[in-house]
């Protein structure tokens, strides 16, 4: 979905239009530092009741008037004497009661977003679409298998491996050597190939009502989730997420801002601290019917907060708007904003740019709105609306900045999710959108995860900056455990290492020469581990199980020159 357009003579600067994310009111500002990895925790802030302020200063006698674009609104240049707070009620913070009991270790922490339920819809499903592709050779896979699955997804986005291809990651020289243990390549080709989340016979008819019909079940089982283990805090943020893709999906978005430019856009609402996805939606463009939607902004806000009371909503140009802090004050909501200088609920006295000094303010206020004009250099200026505040003031840095420019700047981190998001990607190169989706899920749910778990114990590993990668690795780990134990017979141990590349092993020498010779002769036989079309001979055998096993399958194992020699 397009944002609206801008009038020409009232556009800002490069500066101020370059992103979503990027500092309202800083014309020098540079990109982002790297998403931190260590979050703190919560403190829960106190109950407000609604009262009236009365200002410290008496109200001016020349005090100035502005009237808005459309006459309705009379904004005043100094805070109304009884300004009006909202009733605020936050609830505790943090990790909820449901959650903390549930999450006993890192493993049973996941699986409170990518649940039994959701995984067992997901094999019944890739079963069906595994016997229709392979026929008679496909062997069902079980929950352990999916698991296993996901485990390696996550273990390569954690060693930054998402854009290698999968030959690579499976090489036993330059390769890791847990890939191997955990399923072959073929399997994991085999999986990544059949993955499915839902009926393909009637999928069709779904889709006449519903773009999101190829997921549609497994996304709503799992959304409904998010909100159920952790209460944000005071502060959040609700803004577009888009997951980059360029294939073929009938609500694919560009939007030029990002640097991956296309991919799907999901609307998030996200703890500002911590950076907890609480709520997500999938915008899938415009609706079935074709009516195209007067304020979808508005609508987005609403229905994603919804169940929010008590907190302040940060959100940019493409939400913010009068009606709809109207709407979020009647649910007990503050909101804090960039606005749209062709909104015709603002003053024109507040848009102008001519004689305005850098670095000055002008204030607008109603009764329950706050707005300021800020001017961060000549010939510009940017404006933001408040709910929250109250009163004129502004900092005593060297660029004055008003405390709403201030507030929005510290609590919207509009990119940090993305971020932290690509950081470790399980992300992989595929042409299904579907796939994509599932994808993100797994990001999300291993980054909601990791805030749940440093919240309830927040002295594991504390003091390191690279805590969320630890927490991966340990999940990667721990979802192929079962699977890896189980082939464990067949692999040899993933750090096993590969020496005397290019010559024969002296123990698979001996061997060779000794117990396989004695019990039948040395016949080259096919490799049991390698793809039947590579036709792969061998005359080596495996020690354990007896099966022929080509150079690549081998284990090498090293010895130092003296016990070469005895």
């Amino acid at each position: 979905m397009a944002k609206p357009e801008f009038s020409v003579q009232e556009t800002l600067d490069s500066v101020l239009d370059r992103s979503d994310g990027e500092d309202v009111a800083d014309a020098e500002s540079e990109d982002f530092d790297e998403a931190s990895e260590t979050e703190d925790h919560l403190e829960q802030d106190q109950d407000h009741n609604e009262t009236y302020e009365e200002n410290a200063d008496e109200e001016d006698a020349d005090e100035d008037t502005y009237l808005s674009k459309d006459g309705s609104i009379d904004w005043t240049s100094s805070p109304p004497r009884r300004a009006r707070k909202p009733k605020k009620t936050l609830q505790t913070t943090g990790i909820t009661k449901y959650a903390s009991c549930h999450a006993k270790d890192i493993k049973s922490t996941f699986e409170l977003f990518l649940t039994e339920e959701i995984l067992k819809i997901v094999l019944e499903m890739s079963n069906v679409e595994g016997r229709h592709v392979f026929a008679e050779e496909w062997t069902d896979l079980d929950l352990a298998d999916i698991q296993a699955y996901i485990g390696v997804v996550i273990l390569a986005g954690v060693y930054r491996a998402n854009h290698e291809a999968m030959a690579s990651l499976w090489h036993p020289d330059s390769g890791r050597g847990i890939f191997r243990a955990v399923m072959t390549l073929k399997t994991f080709k085999k999986i990544s190939r059949i993955i499915r989340f839902d009926d393909k016979q009637t999928r069709i008819s779904r889709s006449v009502n519903d773009k999101l019909a190829a997921i549609r079940v497994v996304w709503n089982k799992w959304a409904e989730r998010l909100p159920m283990m952790y209460n944000p805090g005071p502060n959040v943020t609700v803004d577009d997420f888009l997951v980059p893709f360029r294939g073929r999906c009938p609500f694919r978005q560009l939007k030029p801002s990002k640097p991956t430019k296309y991919g799907i856009k999901i609307w998030a609402v996200r703890d500002s601290k911590t950076s907890y996805v609480w709520n997500m939606q999938v915008y899938t463009g415009k609706s079935v019917s074709g009516n195209q939607e007067k304020e979808p902004g508005t609508r987005v806000v609403l229905d994603v907060t919804e169940g929010l009371e008590g907190h302040t909503i940060f959100c940019d140009r493409f939400f913010t708007s009068l009606a709809l802090s109207q709407e979020l004050l009647k649910r007990r909501l503050t909101m804090v904003g960039i606005i749209d200088k062709n909104k015709p609920e603002l003053p024109p006295a507040l848009l102008a740019t001519k004689g305005r000094a850098c670095f000055s303010s002008m204030f607008g206020f109603t009764e329950t709105h706050s707005l300021v004009s800020y001017c961060p250099k000549k010939g510009e200026t940017v404006l933001l609306l408040s709910t929250l505040h109250r009163d004129a003031s502004v900092s005593s840095r060297d660029d004055k900045k008003p405390t709403i420019i201030l507030d929005y700047n510290k609590s919207k981190g509009v990119d940090n999710l993305e971020k932290m998001v690509a950081t470790y990607t399980c992300k992989r190169k595929t042409v299904r959108w579907p796939m994509v989706l599932f994808f993100n899920m797994l990001d999300v749910s291993a980054l909601n995860s990791y805030v749940l778990w440093t919240d309830a114990r927040p002295e594991w590993h504390s003091g390191k900056s690279f805590r969320r990668r630890l927490f991966l690795e340990e999940l990667g780990k721990a979802l192929v455990g079962p699977l890896m134990e189980a082939r464990q017979p067949l692999q040899p141990l993933p750090h096993t290492p590969v020496l005397n590349k290019g010559r024969r092993p002296l123990e698979l020498e001996d061997e060779a020469s000794t117990s396989h010779t004695e019990a039948a002769p040395r016949k080259r036989m096919r490799c049991f581990l390698c793809p039947r079309e590579k036709d792969r001979k061998t005359s080596l055998m495996c020690r354990t199980c007896t099966n022929p096993i080509c150079r690549s399958h081998a284990v090498y194992h090293a010895y130092c020159l003296e016990c070469t020699d005895s």
